[in-house]
């Protein structure tokens, strides 16, 4: 079954383990928008590659693919992609779950650089405050107010998981949902 879905939701509430574990059932391609939107630095995530670059690249990445998953937020510069897309799934997790997964991540990602007076704590404390910043009415980063403005000018079927059932319970969702 060809399928084209998108995975939307906070950082760290889980589209990118959900958006591969979609790929590999659909045996097809994941594509992550971190990978598009950002350029490969280090440290990584401080330059924005320009739109129409990101979307040159994600354009080439789905060429020829029969089914494809994109994780992450497309909101400001992928509607070129909305039209294709035959479902929507939209993670809303608990905030102080989301920033636990968070918190580990960026600690197995960067470790030390992270801590007071490492090399990147500054970078760290402004990324945990966009990503506490997501439920906050108003907020001009990614927001659930902006995400939820969002999906419902999307014309395909969206689907919320909310809370944090297994891997295998949000795949069989979507699944099921196409």
């Amino acid at each position: 079954m060809a399928a084209h879905i998108h995975i939307v939701g906070a950082s760290s509430s889980g589209t990118t383990t959900l958006g591969s574990a979609l790929a590999a059932r659909l045996a097809g391609a994941h594509l992550d928008t971190d990978s598009f939107f950002w350029e490969a630095t280090d440290p990584p995530f401080t330059a924005k590659r320009p739109e129409a670059e990101r979307v040159a690249l994600m354009e080439a990445a789905l060429e020829g693919a029969p089914s494809w998953v994109i994780s992450g937020s497309l909101i400001g510069w992928g509607d070129v992609f909305v039209p294709r897309f035959d479902l929507v799934a939209f993670l809303h997790v608990p905030q102080e779950v989301r920033m636990a997964r968070l918190m580990a991540r960026e600690r197995e990602r960067y470790g030390a650089a992270i801590e007071p007076g490492g090399a990147m704590h500054d970078q760290h404390l402004e990324f945990l405050a966009w990503a506490q910043a997501y439920e906050v009415p108003g907020f001009p980063g990614r927001s659930l107010e902006r995400h939820r403005a969002w999906l419902v000018t999307l014309s395909c079927p969206v689907i919320e998981i909310v809370g944090t059932p297994s891997l295998e319970d949000s795949v069989a969702r979507v699944m099921a949902a196409l």
